[in-house]
């Protein structure tokens, strides 16, 4: 599911890009000149091209949305367990948002590196409902949200493909600043119990991941992308269990 979502991403990121460089193309005035005149020198190109290079280093802000969960032993033990409920025990990836800066420091014409600070939201859910059909008409749910904050820093490499269109990759280290298990129940739509417990002493105080996805620069500064954060660390910090973050993101950037 997190592989078709995130195709699903980086297909909007470059079909939202092409349309962007077909309107500026339809837009763009032809230049014309008087027989027997000079044709009008072209203007002063800025010093910001679509490729993403520069004379020098630039600055930008970035965020967009997470769409996050575990990866490892411990829930394939969970995701066991949904399957034996018959459905009275469902997993869900964690929606969230991330937003940060970042450096754009060029390295020739195809090659940049892109160090950053962004906070970003984590986690994972479960939901479990009543397993008896006559009850069914009570919609009573609980539902278990571990609610991971980041202060993410990564350090990325992009190589530019065509005027515009980069990837990139590289290591990204993350700080945990908090992480509480909201628990809440309903019933007839109506929230009847809800509680955050501070679990943040039991997990590791800082992940590492590598990212990598795909980008789209335009001329005007803005920037979208999409990519893919694959967690290496267990967050266990007792080593009780396994599990690794997985996080699939979509941003907007502008760069200055």
């Amino acid at each position: 599911m997190n592989t078709r979502l995130f195709g699903r991403l980086a297909a909007a990121c470059l079909f939202v890009a092409a349309s962007f460089t077909a309107a500026e193309a339809q837009t763009r005035p032809v230049q014309t000149h008087r027989v027997g005149y000079p044709a009008p020198r072209p203007a002063a190109r800025s010093t910001y091209s679509s490729a993403g290079t520069s004379t020098g280093v630039k600055f930008g802000i970035k965020a967009g949305l997470n769409v996050a969960d575990w990866s490892g032993d411990a829930v394939e033990s969970l995701q066991n367990l949904a399957d034996l409920s018959q459905g009275s025990v469902t997993r869900e990836m964690k929606p969230g948002f991330h937003a940060g800066v970042y450096a754009t420091l060029p390295l020739g014409d195809k090659f940049s590196i892109e160090p950053g600070v962004q906070y970003s939201e984590k986690g994972m859910r479960l939901t479990g409902t009543l397993p008896f059909e006559q009850l069914d008409f009570l919609n009573a749910k609980v539902t278990a949200t571990a609610r991971m904050a980041y202060l993410d820093i990564p350090l990325i490499a992009k190589a530019h493909l065509t005027p515009g269109l980069y990837l990139y990759a590289g290591p990204q280290a993350s700080v945990l600043l908090s992480n509480k298990a909201r628990v809440e129940a309903s019933a007839l739509g109506f929230s009847a119990y809800q509680h955050d417990f501070d679990i943040k002493s039991q997990f590791r105080p800082v992940d590492f991941a590598v990212t990598g996805g795909l980008g789209y620069q335009f001329d005007s500064g803005f920037g979208l992308s999409a990519g893919y954060d694959y967690g290496l660390s267990s967050l266990d910090k007792n080593n009780r269990f396994d599990a690794q973050n997985r996080v699939i993101k979509a941003a907007l950037n502008f760069s200055f």
